[in-house]
């Protein structure tokens, strides 16, 4: 327990030691400084995932004081109004209705009448990177990506595009461990502004609908059932949030790791069009970006002969669950061409990533290009991490071409 240190910058950069011995020392840890029982083991993070006892929210059964929790303080209001309305915190019936009805503008249809635009958007930010002979793969590629292509999806203006990172950055602040008092002001206002704007976008799509995920939004429909306004501004800030916060991170950590791991690189850049897709999903799994998904207990469960009662929260860690030898031969081994590799990087269960396929294809797309376009793409200095554990992330990494 000693090594889980998720404030600690050298943890930060390296968690793996410390979630092996966490597997070690048994099944369910309790972790004093934030409140929480660590489940380290794959079979267990699955199960659990899955496991209808456990809740992203409690308040569709319990009020906050029937479940021993103390109400957030009034002023983070708006926060907990966005992100308590978007799908990743629900709970059925609503979120097996929202799911139902944002299913229905966002299918696999959808992604793959995307794939055109990935290609062309990869391929400009690559170009532009190549031409000025290297620089901050993160800000040049790995950021611009998935929010130019969530962007475009929504139906957002160009000119307003470079609102949308600092808002989402702001947002997930709130995920992390013992969030501060700074860092909830921050959310809030990141909440409002987003909010208000998405409020202004939805009512121009009202007038005048376009062929965009907002307007599919507005027409979703099911017996009747429609979003309520509130649901469609959760759910785009979700698809923001979720949808590019984590293809940024294992696009530029996953880079990381090649150049700490030449011989993969090198049998990559020799058999793309073989290797690429079982990549993308071996970087996922080798350097999870979101280490830890928490759930609250709404019944008591008993992990491993560890009973864990009512109204504690459980974080579930992916980046441990992802390197389980349990269940993966040779897991701290990074290995383009794995076969065997159901990772749990989406999640599991009613929670599965929507965005799943979207992820793939922003990562095949970037990370195919710069195979192609940078054949020579080299480390130019060692990166530091962001201070953050539950999104972990680089914060640049410097390359030349």
């Amino acid at each position: 327990m000693a090594a889980f240190d998720p404030w600690s910058p050298d943890f930060v950069a390296d968690p793996y030691p410390a979630y092996a011995a966490l597997r070690a020392g048994g099944r369910a840890h309790r972790f004093a400084p934030t409140n929480q029982w660590l489940i380290p083991h794959y079979a267990d993070v699955s199960a659990l995932l899955r496991d209808r006892r456990l809740g992203r929210t409690y308040l569709h059964r319990f009020t906050h004081e029937e479940f021993g929790r103390t109400p957030p303080p009034a002023a983070h209001e708006p926060f907990h109004v966005l992100n308590g309305n978007g799908l990743l915190d629900l709970e059925a019936p609503d979120h097996t209705r929202i799911r139902r009805l944002v299913s229905k503008a966002f299918t696999p249809r959808t992604v793959e009448q995307l794939a055109p635009t990935v290609q062309r958007l990869a391929a400009e930010l690559v170009d532009g990177l190549v031409a000025d002979g290297g620089g901050d793969l993160l800000a040049a590629v790995a950021e611009p990506l998935p929010v130019a292509v969530i962007a475009e999806m929504l139906g957002i203006p160009e000119s307003d595009r470079p609102l949308l990172r600092p808002w989402s950055a702001d947002i997930v602040g709130m995920f992390e461990l013992n969030p501060t008092e700074e860092t909830a002001a921050r959310a809030v206002r990141a909440s409002v502004e987003f909010s208000a704007y998405l409020r202004e976008l939805i009512a121009v799509r009202r007038e005048a609908p376009g062929d965009d995920l907002v307007s599919a939004l507005i027409a979703a429909h099911d017996e009747g059932d429609r979003l309520s306004e509130q649901e469609m501004i959760s759910t785009c800030v979700l698809l923001l949030n979720a949808g590019h916060e984590a293809t940024v991170n294992t696009t530029a950590n996953g880079w990381w790791t090649f150049f700490r791991h030449p011989d993969q690189l090198a049998a990559l850049r020799a058999a793309p069009d073989a290797l690429l897709s079982t990549a993308v999903e071996e970087l996922m799994r080798f350097d999870t970006p979101l280490q830890m998904f928490e759930r609250w207990v709404l019944d008591d469960i008993d992990v491993g002969g560890t009973v864990i009662p009512r109204g504690s929260e459980v974080a579930l860690l992916f980046g441990s669950a992802n390197r389980d030898p349990a269940r993966f031969e040779n897991p701290d081994v990074l290995d383009v061409a794995r076969k065997d590799n159901p990772h749990i990087t989406f999640g599991a269960g009613i929670h599965f990533c929507l965005g799943a396929p979207l992820a793939r294809l922003e990562l095949a797309a970037s990370i195919g290009t710069l195979l192609r376009a940078a054949p020579e793409l080299r480390l130019a200095a060692e990166p530091e991490w962001q201070p953050g554990y539950v999104i972990r992330g680089l914060k640049e990494l410097l390359v030349e071409v």
